[in-house]
């Protein structure tokens, strides 16, 4: 983040507000539904250790059209696209209030998906038509502020609304700021649009967006829908071929979607791949921490989203602290060590039980909030810290689909891991004490996985430094999903 959280004093600052406003309500909802699942399966008649394709719908969706979005925002100008996106997003909420069972609601979490992926990236485009290059990382700071209050209020706010109204509400609240939005955007949002946007890469995207689906809906197969293996095989292969055919498509196109120019770029290439299996891990948490509270530990939907304050927190908190560590030690030394610092916390959570005391408990949620922060900001700065000209803004898409795609992954995969350990250790039904011997095999395979991601960070040289101005000029730029 920038030293500065306020907007610049111009007139594009109701500008910069109603990019925050949409990237606030964008980020609150991908965090106020966890909390929400419990009650959420209970008014279904699903089990709540089998609702995470609620959360994998619309992470996918989002990880899927923010490809396109550049494209979409110069074919049909920023202002008529952030106003479809708004009204998409407050349709698909409403949508998922009167949802009568799973499928539905998995529908519309994938239509309001659609509208979430698009509101950061036209606005950030709008954001840099309308607001004086020197003043484009402040500008991007103060809308980038959201990004973390909205991981600070969604847990709390959702348990509040579960608890004393219903889960509906979590969606319902979207209308009106939707409604809001709307208008200002009408009033506020200038209308850019490139002259030429050229032609888009349709056969690319295809090959890109049905390898992700099929990957993740793979994954997915082995814990919620059921899917038999043979189904599931076929999918990964499936899967990785397209995204092998893409690869082999861009390389001979002109104009692709990500040239492959950009992984000539070591950082880039590093940073990519750490972030997508790193991600597996603590992507996770957000799911399996609230079910863990209200499943394995009897917590009221309220006590658990109050719980998770201490995380948002510290994670707010641990922001500057990563820019110092990274400007002193680098980014190699930093990310090995931190990785392994945030496997071993969520490795930690093996540890909670009815007897622990409140103190610890709290603790340790805000030691994993801190580390889980630095490692979010080390990761993406790394990752475009060398992107510049023409490679940067589409340096930032992909970093930002890899995000949204290893979120999905890493629910999908906790939720087959969570699965697995219930039937084996024989969890019939929601037994507590089966159920909390499954959350803790869970949490001890999760923080495994995100340990092993360490060696992929190994691979950055050794001298790959920063200033802390550096990283905080990186990190007011890039905004992180998870």
């Amino acid at each position: 983040m920038s030293s500065t959280a306020s907007a610049p004093r111009s007139s594009s600052s109701p500008l910069l507000w109603l990019v925050a406003a949409g990237f606030f309500m964008q980020t609150l909802d991908t965090t106020i539904v966890n909390t929400a699942l419990p009650a959420m399966a209970r008014s279904l008649g699903e089990s709540p250790l089998r609702m995470q394709s609620v959360v994998v719908a619309y992470s996918l969706t989002m990880a899927m059209l923010i490809p396109a979005s550049g494209w979409i925002s110069d074919r049909f100008g920023t202002r008529r696209v952030f106003f479809t996106a708004i009204l998409v997003f407050a349709l698909g909420s409403l949508c998922c209030a009167l949802s009568r069972n799973l499928a539905e609601l998995v529908g519309a979490r994938i239509l309001q998906g659609m509208g979430g992926a698009l509101l950061l990236p036209v606005g950030r485009a709008a954001v840099l038509r309308g607001v004086p290059r020197s003043q484009f990382l402040q500008a991007m700071s103060f809308v980038a502020v959201p990004g973390l209050i909205g991981p600070l209020l969604g847990p709390t706010l959702g348990g509040w609304l579960v608890q004393y109204t219903s889960w509906h509400w979590i969606f319902l609240i979207n209308l009106p700021v939707g409604l809001i939005g709307c208008a200002a955007t009408l009033v506020y949002m200038p209308d850019g649009r490139a002259a030429q946007p050229g032609r888009f890469d349709l056969v690319g995207y295809g090959w890109l967006a049905f390898g992700m689906v099929a990957v993740s809906l793979a994954l997915d197969g082995l814990a919620e829908l059921g899917l038999p293996q043979v189904t599931v095989v076929l999918l990964v292969v499936f899967g990785l071929a397209s995204l092998a055919a893409y690869w082999l498509h861009a390389l001979r196109r002109p104009d692709p979607l990500f040239s492959p120019a950009m992984f000539s770029v070591q950082s880039l290439r590093v940073g990519l791949i750490g972030n997508l299996f790193a991600r597996v891990g603590n992507s996770a948490m957000p799911y399996l921490v609230p079910l863990l509270l209200q499943v394995g530990l009897d917590f009221t939907p309220l006590h658990a989203g109050m719980m998770l304050l201490p995380a948002a927190a510290a994670g707010m908190a641990a922001k500057p602290v990563a820019a110092r560590l990274i400007a002193r030690f680098g980014y190699r030394q930093v990310l090995v060590g931190n990785t392994m610092l945030v496997g071993l916390t969520i490795v930690s959570y093996a540890l909670i039980g009815p007897e622990q005391p409140l103190w610890v408990r709290l603790l340790q949620f805000a030691v994993f909030g801190a580390v889980n922060s630095m490692q979010f900001t080390a990761m993406n700065t790394v990752t475009l810290k060398d992107m510049a000209g023409p490679l940067a803004s589409s340096g930032s898409s992909l970093l930002s689909m890899v995000q949204m795609l290893a979120m999905g992954m890493g629910v999908a995969c906790a939720g087959a891991v969570l699965a697995g350990f219930n039937t084996y250790f024989g969890a019939a039904g929601l037994a507590s004490g089966h159920s909390l011997r499954a959350f803790h095999a869970t949490f001890v395979t999760m923080g495994l996985i995100t340990m092993a991601s360490a060696w992929i960070f190994w691979q950055l040289e050794p001298d790959t430094a920063a200033t802390t101005e550096e990283v905080k000029a990186v990190d007011a730029d890039t905004v992180d999903h998870a």
